[in-house]
């Protein structure tokens, strides 16, 4: 069974979404929060993005497996297209005259960038992990069970835009719309309109736990059972079987 909101999860639902999804492919961005997973718990990065106006649908810890949904499956998250990170300031916030913030605004909805809304389901994982310091590195507690639901919903196993760059090149990262809307896994430096450099240079071979489809243009190696079939089935055509395709904030809480 399909659930809008993932079961045995912490949830803290956010006081905006990013509205109504506009259809198309479904697909899941992994970002990269910018914070420390020793230090700085899933709870706490859901909090931070919603006083930030830019709630995702996940946060992850994957050191301690905890896991918060701010935004139902079915609806569009906030954190696409706007500044990355936990630490970067609100939405409208300023310095008063004294040193203290002001109380940061959510973001209004015709501010948001429309990729939020792009697909049947566009699901916005927010990992507390450093992009220089790719999570897939280190113990993903948890990550069968987002997987599990990922995967309930039909989003595809496959990454059509490859394995996002290593930090900080993810900026001049592949961008393609034709790739974007395969649907699937993407990088949040993958995502179209967005300037974005994480989540860094992440295993997405065991991060989604299946064979991967590399970028366009790009074919990988042949084995030599592969070459050997070929040649014996006199297939010229045999390639076209593959697929073309910061420090936490101050505020935040330590783990434990």
């Amino acid at each position: 069974m399909s659930h809008a909101w993932m079961p045995d999860v912490g949830h803290l639902r956010a006081a905006a979404d990013g509205g109504h999804l506009i259809g198309g492919a479904p697909r899941a961005v992994w970002q990269a929060a910018g914070a420390d997973p020793g230090m700085v718990s899933a709870r706490s990065a859901a909090e931070r993005l919603c006083e930030l106006g830019q709630a995702s649908h996940l946060t992850w810890n994957p050191l301690t497996g905890e896991i918060i949904q701010l935004v139902s499956i079915l609806r569009a998250g906030r954190s696409l297209g706007g500044p990355e990170g936990l630490a970067q300031p609100g939405p409208g916030r300023a310095a008063d005259p004294g040193g203290q913030p002001e109380t940061a605004e959510p973001a209004g909805p015709d501010s948001l960038a429309r990729v939020n809304a792009e697909g049947r389901l566009c699901v916005q994982i927010c990992v507390v992990a450093f992009a220089w310091d790719p999570f897939t590195a280190g113990p993903m507690t948890g990550l069968r069970h987002i997987m599990n639901w990922l995967d309930s919903w039909g989003i595809a196993r496959r990454w059509p835009a490859g394995s996002p760059a290593a930090f900080p090149d993810g900026q001049t990262d592949c961008r393609s719309r034709a790739l974007w809307a395969r649907g699937g896994h993407f990088g949040a430096s993958q995502v179209p309109d967005w300037t974005a450099a994480g989540p860094g240079a992440i295993d997405i071979g065991r991060l989604t736990g299946r064979a991967t489809s590399p970028a366009a243009g790009v074919r990988p190696p042949r084995t030599n059972t592969e070459q050997e079939r070929a040649q014996r089935a006199g297939l010229a055509a045999f390639d076209g079987i593959f697929e073309s395709p910061a420090p936490a904030a101050d505020s935040l809480t330590r783990v434990g």
